[in-house]
């Protein structure tokens, strides 16, 4: 009886000795937990710009962040973005984080907020290799990498684009973006394009149409865009177009040839240039639209394209304020020239209006 009760009390202690243990080791890492929680990993801080990749996995993440001194514990990080319902709420994309920061809002900063965004904003109107050079500008890629995606085929094949590049399709936008780790010109190229064939669904509401009707129209809308200098005159200066295109008349568009000179072109448009019949944009000599669209237009550029406005007019000349005045006959226009062109005040003339 004396060693039973022995061992029952031995069996007692060490069950008390387990218990206290086990409560101990609870509270232990219940304490690592809050001071975990309540504790920045340096104090002060330093910035990180830290990236996660679309569809990684949670557990990467927080190794990641482990790596970058943003956290000092994987497991605790986990078992808090559990108790949020944020274990799998982590968005993709760039953020700026600090190691001075408590775990709580580098975990809110992960699944709220949209990151480091690049603002980039491109005009109406502009080639594929001026948008070129505003992309990087801003940080978005390099222009030969701008170039060598918006002449991809398969990129190209992915939109039914059949034409060499991707001009006309570029479309102009400002655009809030997180630059890709690798890449970015090409991903820009693609979000362009995607926004052009977007807004396409409002100028074809009832559907889009096939690849040539769309190219011709996006062809006339980029040089109504780089005709207008007053927004009001988009639609009558695509009448006055159709109206040409109709009779058989040569366009006589100068920003068809600009644009066939290429980049090199120095702003200076010769009288040679204007019988060059070696230039295909050339519609001083060469009948009907250009062989593609000389820059990307806008919205308003394309519904002016489809819907131009009805009147007689064959000519346009600019006033030098930024309007035009229009004629019906070969002879008033020609008046309307040496009003606003020879005669001009070089000190007072613009393109475009204030």
């Amino acid at each position: 009886m004396a060693r039973l009760r022995y061992f029952l009390i031995a069996v007692f202690l060490l069950a008390v000795l387990a218990g206290l243990v086990a409560g101990g080791y609870a509270w232990y890492k219940t304490w690592q937990e809050e001071q975990f929680l309540s504790t920045a990993p340096e104090t002060p801080g330093r910035e990180v710009l830290f990236r996660v990749e679309p569809g990684q996995l949670f557990t990467t993440i927080a190794a990641n962040l482990k790596n970058e001194g943003l956290i000092t514990d994987t497991h605790f990080f986990a078992r808090l973005a559990v108790r949020r319902g944020k274990g799998s709420s982590a968005r993709a994309g760039v953020f700026r984080l600090s190691t001075g920061w408590f775990p709580e809002r580098i975990l809110e900063e992960l699944t709220s907020s949209a990151g480091v965004m690049h603002r980039v904003s491109v005009r109406e109107g502009l080639t594929w290799w001026q948008t070129a050079r505003v992309l990087e500008e801003a940080g978005m890629g390099d222009a030969d990498g701008f170039a060598e995606a918006v002449a991809d085929p398969k990129l190209l094949a992915a939109y039914g684009i059949t034409a060499k590049d991707a001009e006309g399709y570029l479309f102009p936008e400002t655009y809030l973006l997180t630059p890709p780790k690798e890449n970015p010109a090409r991903l820009m190229a693609e979000v362009m394009l995607k926004e052009f064939f977007r807004n396409a669904r409002k100028v074809w509401p009832g559907g889009l149409p096939d690849f040539e009707e769309m190219q011709s129209t996006v062809i006339l809308a980029s040089l109504i865009e780089k005709e207008t200098g007053d927004t009001s005159e988009r639609a009558r200066i695509s009448g006055v177009f159709h109206n040409r295109l109709r009779r058989g008349m040569l366009i006589q568009c100068d920003p068809t040839i600009i644009y066939g000179l290429g980049p090199s072109f120095d702003g200076n448009l010769r009288k040679s240039d204007l019988t060059n019949r070696e230039n295909p944009y050339n519609t001083y000599v060469h009948r009907g639209l250009p062989p593609g669209p000389i820059c990307s237009p806008g919205l308003d550029s394309l519904l002016a394209a489809v819907h131009p406005e009805q009147h007689a007019y064959l000519y346009f000349v600019a006033r030098g304020d930024g309007s035009h005045h229009f004629s019906r006959t070969l002879e008033e226009h020609n008046q309307a020239v040496r009003k606003y062109q020879l005669d001009r005040n070089r000190k007072t003339y613009r393109s475009t209006k204030d």
